[in-house]
């Protein structure tokens, strides 16, 4: 695979490419297919099974645990892979754009870093980068119906039926499809939604929050309409005469009841029996229909008034789940004060604002861009995108995120991204992408209900024709209790119960600075035992500063320290940086100064020569008594790095210089090891600091010396063992080693351009207590999802025993359906109202 060409001279001849780039022999490239729903071997074998019998696939590879497929193959054969894939009812990701082997010359697209970085990683992971709504040539429909999963997968069966699609994507809380098909299949896609039972609705751009709202609250009124009429059925059943004017008069008002509140319902279940699929709404349009006909009428109209209710309720519910980290969108101000090329001030919408532009922020407001301090000193809230609970202090130099609160001191900062790629927008776009990955609780909840509806309905049926035939019952009663099983049985609350429990995990962690790829991530993440730890940057500052220094001669502390200073200021070196940094003292001008390599510099100062240097170079001078070897020693012992400033006689002074390990890390290490999980330091540096850093954090496990290779090999030999290994790193020599481990975090993700592509967790600012924060949150989504699917089907089993052997009524079922599905909504909402208590 080429990605630079090189060119020949000018004296040579023009060399031939034997047409391979002519239209008439596609290009052959490697190719790589994402596959999200492709988890065990089960499913890899119909994918390959599928890919193999296409002519020009060659060196097929499947990565079951990245979920890609790699093949080289020229465009057609890609498409025709695509269709192949489509058509098995897996979900496939947009192709990853290759680099041809272009013979001809430069290749005209570049690999992207997710080919590089995520080529053998666990689970694909969503680009952090803010992406448009819909893609360029895209299909977007808007669908008032599609309200929750079931609908959801109605379509993309559907769907199946077109070759020509090759993606979808799905926004429910919006009501929303964007369809990736030509031009010339829209019309025939959107018939075949319509056929459905649908009303779509072509859109050119996706519905505004508020006019979703707006059409909840319509929805809102016509339901309640349907509850009053429903109600007037009731009144009319209890109230008049049994007499057939009164009798067609309930039925009538029953009749306008069901209209009002169910002919969506209707519309969508008669298409789907129609399709030979059972779905809740298939279920709940025979059961009411059944009523209507052996003249429960006034349940009848009351159980689809109820039903649509508690659909509403829980479409509401879940968008709020959906919604909760895109209401950080509002924290950023939607004008920003931006100064004008006369050197005036004027406020500009926040969209218009373009990089470079000079903006600022007055004490007590909020930055509506991202951007760097040219100018003022301040104190800034990051909460809103990082999780920090305690302010940040600001200088010239110092990144600023939109959102968030200038606390102190009037800021001016230079605008680094645009509006609509600004770290907080990143981050809600990586959430929505985020809440799209299925956790693997809900794949077995998924095909669980898959078996469980028909069988259901199957029982149902028994029960309406067998029972009369073999026990005696009245057929009017079986047939009532079939009616009342099919009610019971709907399994909404069980298909809910895991997409918002998972979404509203997200969104918590989203809320404190944590943002997690997906939701098979945020419910594995309590399996880990054991966790990789870089030292450089996650354990340490990750920038030495100067911990200690003594004046070993008489002469005078202000003297020594002042020469010292003067030295050190004139070099690069980190450690002469942070020497000079670390010391209060004026500095003098250096003569002749000049530095030795691997030693350190010298310089003359008030006519007498000096030098700063490591220890190595004092023994070369014979200048290292035993007195200051001892000395030095100890301080090596602590992982220090020592400066020793001399004359031509003796050692004047010794400056001891140390990466501190950060404050929270010792905490980290400790509520890991409560956790259960071992921590395991993996670093480049030596032996000797390595050791010193891990017994300040209170790490036993230490691995020195490794390169970026080798800690991806003891991430994998971890892996060996058995254990379930996180890593934890915050630069690009970690990619390898968080691609090797089952979850990944990087540190420190809001200051980066672009997000890490090896991680699978982003952890927003330093603090490596969100580690172990987010195995806590995991445990309580993953103890929230059992609760939910125990209390769904728990609930509905009982009133199933009470509908076959007891008196269940239509009104019961009802009530236990709705009130099944609004508990596990309001309990998976608990991870939102709790977030502050995860910790």
């Amino acid at each position: 695979m080429r990605t630079t060409e090189s060119l020949p001279s000018a004296e040579a001849p023009p060399t031939s490419c034997g047409g391979c780039c002519s239209p008439s022999a596609p290009q052959e490239q490697e190719r790589t297919l994402r596959v999200l729903s492709m988890c065990c071997v089960n499913e890899e074998r119909p994918v390959r099974a599928a890919l193999e019998g296409l002519s020009g696939v060659a060196d097929l590879a499947i990565d079951l645990p990245g979920r890609t497929v790699r093949f080289r193959g020229s465009e057609p054969t890609f498409e025709a892979a695509l269709v192949a894939v489509n058509k098995l009812g897996f979900a496939t990701e947009p192709p990853l754009p290759a680099v041809a082997d272009d013979c001809c010359g430069p290749a005209s697209r570049a690999v992207p870093i997710s080919i590089v970085a995520r080529a053998s990683k666990a689970a694909p992971a969503p680009s952090i980068a803010a992406a448009p709504s819909a893609p360029v040539g895209a299909l977007l429909l808007r669908i008032p119906e599609m309200d929750c999963a079931v609908e959801e997968g109605q379509i993309r069966r559907a769907m199946e039926a077109f070759p020509q699609v090759k993606r979808l994507r799905f926004d429910l809380p919006a009501r929303a499809l964007t369809v990736e098909a030509p031009t010339d299949a829209w019309d025939s896609v959107t018939a075949a939604i319509r056929k459905l039972g649908f009303s779509p609705e072509t859109l050119s751009a996706p519905p505004a929050a508020a006019d979703t709202a707006k059409a909840q609250r319509a929805e809102l009124v016509r339901l309640i309409a349907a509850l009053v009429v429903a109600v007037g059925a009731e009144v009319v059943h209890l109230a008049f005469p049994d007499t057939l004017p009164w009798h067609v008069a309930g039925m009538a008002v029953a009749a306008v009841a069901i209209a009002l509140s169910g002919l969506s319902v209707f519309k969508k279940g008669l298409s789907a029996l129609r399709a030979g699929q059972l779905n809740i709404n298939a279920l709940m349009s025979v059961a009411v229909i059944g009523a209507f006909l052996i003249g429960q009428w006034p349940e009848a109209a009351m159980v689809m008034v109820l039903y649509s209710l508690a659909e509403l309720i829980e479409a509401r519910s879940v968008e709020r789940a959906r919604n909760a980290i895109a209401g950080l969108l509002a924290l950023s101000p939607a004008q920003a004060e931006v100064r004008q090329a006369d050197g005036s001030w004027a406020l500009t919408d926040a969209k218009a604002v373009t990089v470079g532009a000079v903006a600022r922020v007055k004490p007590g407001g909020r930055f509506a861009l991202d951007g760097r301090v040219t100018t003022g000193h301040g104190a800034v809230d990051q909460s809103p995108v990082t999780g920090e609970s305690i302010p940040v202090d600001k200088g010239p130099g110092d990144d600023v995120f939109a959102g968030t609160i200038n606390q102190s001191g009037a800021l001016e900062f230079e605008v680094t991204k645009p509006a609509g790629d600004t770290v907080l927008a990143r981050i809600i776009h990586a959430v929505e992408e985020a809440q799209g990955q299925r956790a693997p609780t809900q794949r077995i909840v998924d095909k669980f209900a898959a078996v469980y509806t028909p069988a259901v309905f199957v029982l149902a049926i028994a029960i309406a024709v067998g029972m009369p035939l073999l026990a005696g019952w009245p057929w009017l009663e079986a047939t009532y209790k079939a009616l009342v099983l099919l009610v019971i049985a709907c399994p909404c609350a069980l298909v809910i119960s895991t997409p918002v429990t998972v979404v509203s995990g997200l969104a918590a962690a989203a809320r404190r600075g944590i943002l997690i790829k997906g939701g098979v991530y945020l419910e594995q993440a309590r399996k880990l035992t054991a966790l990789g730890l870089d030292k450089t940057g996650t354990l340490t500052e990750g920038k030495p500063k100067l911990v200690a220094h003594r004046v070993l001669s008489e002469a005078s502390n202000d003297a020594v320290l002042r020469v010292a200073r003067s030295l050190a200021a004139r070099s690069d070196h980190p450690v002469s940086k942070a020497v000079a940094a670390g010391l209060d003292a004026p500095s003098s001008d250096v003569a002749d100064f000049g530095a030795e390599l691997g030693k350190g510099v010298h310089g003359r100062i008030d006519g007498r020569t000096y030098i700063l240097g490591n220890h190595r170079w004092l023994h070369e001078r014979g200048q290292c008594t035993p007195e200051l070897e001892a000395l030095m020693q100890e301080h090596e012992a602590q992982g220090r790095t020592l400066s020793v400033l001399a004359d031509d006689e003796r050692a004047l002074a010794l400056f001891a210089v140390a990466d501190t390990t950060k404050e929270t890390s010792r905490q980290a290490v400790a509520e890991l090891l409560a956790l259960g999980v071992r921590p395991v330091m993996l670093t480049g540096d030596n032996p000797t600091t390595a050791q010193a850093i891990a017994k300040q954090v209170g790490i036993e496990d230490v691995r020195a010396g490794l390169l970026p290779e080798d800690k991806q090999k003891v991430v994998a030999e971890l892996r060996a063992q058995g254990r379930h290994v996180g890593m934890v790193g915050d630069g690009v020599n970690d990619s390898p080693s968080l691609a090797a481990a089952d979850i990944g975090f990087s540190m420190g993700a809001a200051g980066t351009d672009t997000a890490k592509e090896a991680a699978d967790v982003l952890i927003m600012n330093d603090d490596l207590r969100k580690v172990p924060e987010t195995i806590r949150l995991s445990k309580k989504t993953y103890a929230v999802l059992w609760q939910n699917i125990v209390l769904a089907l728990g609930i509905k089993a009982v009133f199933f025993v009470l509908a076959v052997f007891g008196s269940a009524s239509m009104w019961m079922a009802v009530f236990a359906d709705m009130g099944a599905s609004l508990l596990v909504v309001f309990n998976g909402l608990r991870l939102l109202r709790g977030v502050r208590k995860v910790s």
